[in-house]
Parts: structure tokens; C-alpha cells; sequence
């Protein structure tokens, strides 16, 4: 079983920056790749970005390239995602998500974490 805990999210001006963490309990953290959906008000769960089990590849959605970096640290079970020049639209929800290989994390993820409110005001 595999448990994931989102933090890091709150309220940021637009153009400021934001770090959301991803705790992940379960001895075979380093063996899933990690990402972050997103959903915004009346709008359907869309994929951001998305990290191999290694860290050696990574997946974005050409609306965060550039500004969004995803990182993980497999000594302590954690996948981060750092935001930079928010803007309002960036406005969502933040899922962290698993899944056993990179593919299938942007298709179906395995494991979904309970979301975390991310707000960017302009």
C-alpha cells in the first residue's frame, strides 16, 4: 500500500513562487514515478509534470514548461514541485500521484494523494 501526503500549497501572489512536498509512505517509494495533476474550478483534472523512479526523465505540460520544476529525493520518499511565475490560471487543486512507470502516470496513476488548494491572485 502506498500513501501519498500533499503540503507546501496556500495563497501566493501572481508571479511569486510556491514549493508543494509529496511524502510517500511505503518501502518501494523509489520504484514508482511520481507526478502532479491539477484541477481547477469547473474544469476537468489535467496532468502537469511527471518524474521517473531514477529522476533521469521527466514529462511536462507545455502550459508549466519553464516555470515548474518537479524533483524527487528517494532517501526521504519525497517528490517536490516548485513553481515559479504563477499566474491566476494556475489557480487549482495540486494531486500528487504514482504510478509503476513513467507512461503510466500520465495515462492512469496508481495512487492519488488527497489534493492539496493552490491560489494565485493577480
Amino acid at each position: 500500500q502506498v500513501q501519498l501526503v500533499e503540503s507546501g500549497g496556500g495563497l501566493v501572489q501572481a508571479g511569486g513562487s510556491l514549493r508543494l512536498s509529496c511524502a510517500v509512505s511505503g518501502r518501494t517509494f523509489s520504484r514508482y514515478a511520481m507526478g502532479w495533476f491539477r484541477q481547477a474550478p469547473g474544469k476537468e483534472r489535467e496532468f502537469v509534470l511527471a518524474i521517473s523512479w531514477s529522476g533521469g526523465s521527466t514529462n511536462y505540460a507545455d502550459s508549466v514548461k519553464g516555470r515548474f520544476t518537479i524533483s524527487r529525493d528517494n532517501a526521504k520518499n519525497t517528490v517536490y514541485l516548485q513553481m515559479n511565475s504563477l499566474k491566476p490560471e494556475d489557480t487549482a487543486i495540486y494531486y500528487c500521484a504514482a504510478a509503476k512507470n513513467l507512461y503510466g502516470l500520465t495515462v492512469v496513476p496508481d495512487y492519488w494523494g488527497q489534493g492539496i488548494q493552490v491560489t494565485v491572485s493577480s
